[in-house]
């Protein structure tokens, strides 16, 4: 087995929900924090020593009709570029069991549990293995103590509603602060490492 870091980012509100009540594109307690300084550093911490992009479904498709307009414009700011154009190159892993046809370049389907996808990805390759805002997968992997690291950004909102990222059930674990950053709008800007 390779040291490969299994890593993940999310945004949070502060009673941590990743979308509202309205359902996934209720994400009005979000958006206006994920485009400031803080936020904006914390996108380029995410993927500088990722090799692999581990990604859901419905993620995939969603970015795939996003982040390629972004990659290709010189207007766009220098970071949310730096992300999408690692994120067009890089070596993508979808999991589902539903698509047929891979929706990008560079890109393999798998329809395996995220824990023996990890496994297999650990086992060779080097970098770490980023999950970006893939719920499913996170979730997945935080219940079999998979993840090294957390990306976290804490929105100053409560959203009321909605799906939370850490349910009841999970393994006790203990982490540790790598990094904190405090933006002009409220919002923090969080690394923490699992202690092992």
């Amino acid at each position: 087995m390779t040291e490969r870091r299994v890593t993940a980012n999310l945004a949070l509100t502060l009673d941590g929900r990743y979308h509202g009540p309205e359902g996934p594109g209720d994400m009005s307690a979000i958006i206006p924090y994920m485009t400031t300084e803080t936020a904006r550093n914390q996108m380029t911490r995410i993927w500088e020593n990722a090799t692999t992009a581990l990604l859901g479904r419905r993620n995939a498709e969603g970015f795939l009709g996003f982040w390629p307009t972004v990659a290709a414009d010189e207007n766009a700011d220098p970071r949310d570029r730096g992300y999408a154009k690692w994120l067009v190159d890089t070596e993508k892993v979808v999991l589902s069991s539903t698509l047929t046809e891979s929706p990008w370049e560079r890109t393999r389907l798998v329809n395996a549990p995220a824990a023996e996808v990890v496994a297999q990805l650990k086992a060779d390759g080097e970098g770490d293995i980023l999950v970006n805002s893939s719920v499913s997968v996170i979730k997945a992997l935080l219940a079999e103590d998979l993840i090294d690291t957390l990306y976290l950004t804490i929105c100053p909102q409560i959203a009321g509603g909605g799906p939370r990222l850490f349910d009841d059930g999970l393994p006790g674990t203990k982490w540790t602060v790598a990094h904190q950053e405090t933006g002009d709008l409220g919002e923090v800007a969080l690394v923490y490492n699992r202690v092992r």
